[in-house]
């Protein structure tokens, strides 16, 4: 008999006192866990997903919808970034300002024609505040996964306070979950087994997020 043999006759038996009209996962899982830890206003919430970003080592910049394409270019600049990615549906105003060349997102881009750009600009689905969470889901600002995998330097834009969250389960309600999520906490990390801490090793070694308001 095989592993998956095993397995799924470890499944079979698990559910046979389940009714044939009625969801196991349904029945299985008790929801009554908190949906949010604590009260906070709007303010607090936002400064909350600021504080855990910061604390997951991301850079947090804070900005208006005016101010917004002058803070790009300065981060680019800043960066001494040459070409930048930028998804399909990326509003032209948050590029506006910038100097560097864009490579456009495309599908027949090869990994090494991505990794020869030096940065990222994306909006996102929507941030947790209680993780300190950014979440894609290929949305037209946003572009496929891997722009956002290769590319060393990733500026991604928020936009406070309707793209924010308290927390997981929120999230998870206004999340499709037939979409590519990308649920990034931090700049890429790893450890070895002596705690040496590596930036950069699956995904962008600097991540900077942005935080919009209309005002």
């Amino acid at each position: 008999m095989s592993s998956r043999d095993l397995i799924l006759g470890r499944v079979r038996r698990a559910l046979a006192d389940v009714p044939a009209d009625e969801g196991p996962y349904e029945r299985a899982v008790d929801r009554s866990y908190l949906r949010e830890h604590g009260a906070r206003s709007v303010a607090e919430t936002v400064d909350l997903l600021a504080e855990n970003l910061a604390d997951y080592r991301a850079i947090v910049h804070r900005s208006t919808d005016e101010e917004l394409p002058y803070l790009v270019m300065r981060l680019l600049a800043e960066r001494g970034t040459r070409h930048v990615l930028v998804p399909p549906g990326l509003p032209p105003e948050w590029m506006s300002a910038a100097d560097p060349t864009r490579v456009h997102d495309r599908a027949v881009s090869t990994p090494r024609e991505l990794d020869e750009v030096g940065s990222v600009v994306t909006g996102c689905a929507l941030a947790i505040a209680e993780t300190g969470t950014i979440v894609l889901d290929g949305g037209p600002d946003q572009g496929r996964r891997r722009i956002t995998l290769i590319p060393d330097h990733h500026i991604c834009v928020v936009r406070v306070p309707d793209q924010v969250v308290a927390s997981v389960p929120q999230a998870m309600e206004r999340l499709d979950p037939a979409r590519p999520l990308t649920w990034i906490s931090g700049p890429s990390a790893t450890s070895d087994i002596e705690l040496d801490r590596v930036e950069g090793v699956h995904g962008p070694r600097t991540l900077e997020v942005v935080l919009v308001s209309a005002e």
